[in-house]
């Protein structure tokens, strides 16, 4: 990374190229979403409102839609960040104003400090006295080395709770998040029946789990529209190991099902899933189809998570689209 580069928590953001990296490993994010995060990082510590957002991302353009794509772009930096709303670190929401980016920010040689969130704390001034006083000079050098020990003990606390922190995340039950079903009839009615299968998915995954992974099914991020799905965001902002992409395709007349079981983050296919039925009982097949993909994806999830490795991939069915 070159000297336009800020840096905050265990990211670089590089001003010229928008690239943004995490432990010197590139973060996918898209253009519009980077120059946001731009904006943000530029005047960490101020309020951005909305309308200077628009007007750095999007220009002085008629955007009829720029409460969504704002919003859209928002989630897209707190994926990339692992940032959760709620309890942000580093992107603070200011209710019908704007956003603030509340993390410390190192910025590059010769660029003004942005202004820190946090007000400094005050360091206390330790005047060393004249020779003539040996007994307050004395004092002074205990108080500087207790100040320096205290210190010390501080970072080294920090450090175990990372280790530990880490060491929790190593070992914590993989996680499998599963997308809101495609509904590919061209039929508008089938969409019940599409995201009542996801949701019955997730209740036969969670049951077929028995605390060997876990299971998230109804993050906003997973109900995103296909043209906005962003499986490298899903993995890293729900920390997903796996993800199930599920589709609904019209075959004559019978409604074909698949499933995909997908490891995260490379995106390596591990299952498909497939059946042809009638949607004559739909509640039927619903259940007929989670409860088969459960099945089917249950065992494969808990054996790759172990270092297991599996069997091939099945060649004669239709991939992700």
């Amino acid at each position: 990374m070159n000297g336009k580069s800020y840096r905050f928590g265990l990211f670089e953001f590089n001003l010229s190229t928008r690239e943004l990296r995490r432990n010197g490993a590139l973060v996918r994010l898209q253009p519009q979403p980077a120059q946001v995060l731009a904006c943000l990082i530029e005047r960490a510590g101020e309020l951005v409102s909305r309308d200077e957002l628009r007007l750095a991302v999007w220009g002085g353009e008629t955007f009829v839609d720029f409460d969504r794509g704002l919003n859209f772009c928002i989630a897209q930096v707190r994926s990339a960040l692992g940032d959760d709303p709620s309890s942000p670190r580093y992107i603070q929401t200011i209710a019908r104003r704007g956003y603030q980016f509340i993390a410390p920010v190192i910025p590059p040689v010769g660029a003004a400090i942005p202004a820190s969130p946090i007000p400094p704390v005050a360091t206390p001034t330790i005047k060393v006295a004249a020779a003539q006083n040996p007994i307050r000079r004395k004092f002074s050098l205990s108080l500087i080395a207790l100040i320096f020990a205290a210190g010390l003990l501080v970072a080294l606390a920090a450090s175990a709770g990372y280790g530990l922190r880490a060491w929790q995340v190593a070992h914590a039950h993989p996680i499998i998040a599963v997308v809101r079903f495609d509904n590919e009839t061209g039929d508008s009615a089938v969409t019940r029946f599409s995201d009542a299968l996801t949701d019955t998915l997730v209740e036969q995954l969670t049951t077929a789990s028995r605390g060997r992974f876990e299971v998230i099914g109804n993050a906003q991020i997973l109900r995103l529209p296909r043209d906005q799905r962003d499986l490298t965001a899903i993995a890293a902002s729900l920390h997903a190991k796996y993800v199930v992409l599920g589709q609904v395709q019209s075959d004559g007349n019978q409604t074909r099902i698949l499933a995909h079981l997908i490891r995260l983050p490379e995106q390596t296919h591990l299952w498909v899933a497939r059946m042809d039925r009638s949607l004559t009982d739909p509640l039927a097949t619903e259940s007929e189809a989670a409860a088969k993909i459960a099945a089917a994806f249950a065992p494969r999830v808990i054996t790759d998570s172990s270092g297991t490795p599996l069997p091939p991939l099945p060649s004669q069915i239709p991939p992700a689209r």
